[in-house]
């Protein structure tokens, strides 16, 4: 029988990224891990139509989508992600959404990521986000209030984890969207969590391999 050869095709920043990532360490299913340059538009096309990440890769053929890669991967052997999903996570992650990206792209920028290994590479991430956001420099200068705001929305969070081992008590797809945006989170010097939460984090960035970003946080 042929072994499947699975390469996942990333920005080591993006948030749809990581949740591909975590299911590979999740299950502990192994993978090659590349990174494309942000401006590398000819990759992501040449594979599946469009500039997008994550890209799963298996023996030459191609899937794009997040969530879709991440039941793809689960579906194999045992599944993992059977716990339920709750309405409350989901509004959650809803309500800080917004104050968390305007925050964290700015940031994600600066990192010494390989994505942004070239100058045309970050360059090109100011110019096309700050179309939606504003000019990165303002955010940066102040974000108090935002900040004050993803704090309130983390003494939410902490009494939502039933565990630091899954957020519903089983691990679900829930826990795929909460610490991807824990990891998003991660950039955001100033950010306080609460005990439940930092336990949450730690346990899932260790079960999962995908390191947070604490020590490039702005």
């Amino acid at each position: 029988m042929n072994q499947t050869t699975r390469i996942l095709h990333i920005y080591e920043h993006c948030p749809f990224c990581v949740k591909a990532l975590m299911i590979f360490g999740l299950k502990n299913i192994p993978f090659e891990r590349r990174v494309f340059l942000n401006d590398d538009e000819a990759g992501p096309i040449s594979m599946v139509g469009r500039k997008v990440v994550p890209i799963l890769e298996e023996n030459g053929r191609y899937m794009p989508e997040s969530m879709d890669i991440v039941s793809h991967i689960d579906g194999i052997g045992e599944p993992l992600l059977t716990g339920p999903v709750r309405s409350e996570i989901a509004h959650w992650l809803k309500a800080g959404s917004r104050a968390t990206y305007r925050l964290f792209l700015p940031r994600a920028v600066c990192t010494p990521l390989p994505e942004f290994a070239t100058t045309s590479a970050r360059a090109g991430f100011i110019r096309r986000k700050e179309e939606s956001t504003g000019p990165f420099w303002e955010i940066l200068a102040d974000g108090s209030k935002e900040i004050s705001e993803l704090n309130a929305f983390l003494e939410k969070l902490a009494p939502l984890i039933q565990s630091p081992e899954a957020v519903n008590g089983t691990l679900s797809t829930d826990d795929i969207h909460l610490f991807a945006q824990l990891h998003s989170m991660s950039l955001i010097k100033g950010l306080r969590y609460p005990l439940e939460v930092e336990a949450y984090r730690q346990v899932m960035s260790e079960k999962s391999g995908v390191s947070l970003l604490d020590m490039f946080a702005v």
